[in-house]
């Protein structure tokens, strides 16, 4: 009697696989942000980078209402109103999420944003003032923000991704430049950022279809 074929492991699924590589590379990405954030507090820098066209228009990218702008566009810009809209809901509630996300962890984390004066790490005890998130910086909401909408288009329009990867990392850029985040608070939030749009995505793709 010949015995039964062997059944093969089953492949990790896809999204699950894409997760774990998630999970790898954000912890990864968080370890080497923290060992330069010394030398990204000192060389980055720029006071004036907000007095600059370009610096204002990457810091926007982080800037809630321009993603409902974006929703907008892709709303009523095309002549499919069904797509236009699911588009729409896409890239208005992942920054959206990614924002709420931002102010959970930072009351959370609770550690402060950067002393332009001296270097080093600073933490609010929980005691002094627990529902309040004002000065702390990990992770970045405007980078969380801008990951999150930057991600959403990626997925919409995945032949433009490069662009809209970059203008997020821009975004980011001007936040350590202007010494309002360390370098590990924007790597931190573009990695959540990402997770954001993602989850927003897959739920979305359950829901409505």
């Amino acid at each position: 009697m010949t015995s039964p074929p062997a059944v093969a492991a089953a492949e990790p699924a896809p999204v699950a696989l894409s997760w774990r590589r998630w999970l790898v590379a954000s912890l990864a990405a968080a370890v080497a942000a923290h060992l330069l954030d010394e030398w990204a507090w000192r060389v980055l820098r720029d006071a004036r980078v907000y007095e600059r066209d370009w610096g204002r228009l990457l810091r926007i990218l982080g800037f809630l209402p321009t993603w409902g702008i974006v929703a907008l566009a892709l709303w009523q810009g095309g002549d499919d109103r069904a797509q236009g809209a699911r588009r729409a809901r896409l890239v208005l509630l992942a920054p959206l999420l990614g924002g709420l996300v931002a102010e959970v962890a930072k009351l959370l984390v609770r550690r402060l944003r950067p002393d332009p004066e001296q270097f080093g790490y600073a933490f609010r005890s929980f005691a002094d003032g627990p529902w309040s998130n004002r000065g702390m910086g990990l992770p970045s909401s405007h980078t969380l923000v801008a990951f999150a909408g930057a991600t959403a288009l990626a997925m919409l329009f995945p032949r433009l991704r490069w662009l809209w990867y970059a203008l997020a990392a821009g975004c980011a850029l001007t936040r350590v430049m202007a010494v309002g985040h360390y370098l590990s608070d924007v790597v931190v939030a573009a990695c959540l950022g990402w997770a954001v749009a993602q989850g927003v995505d897959l739920y979305m793709r359950k829901r409505y279809h």
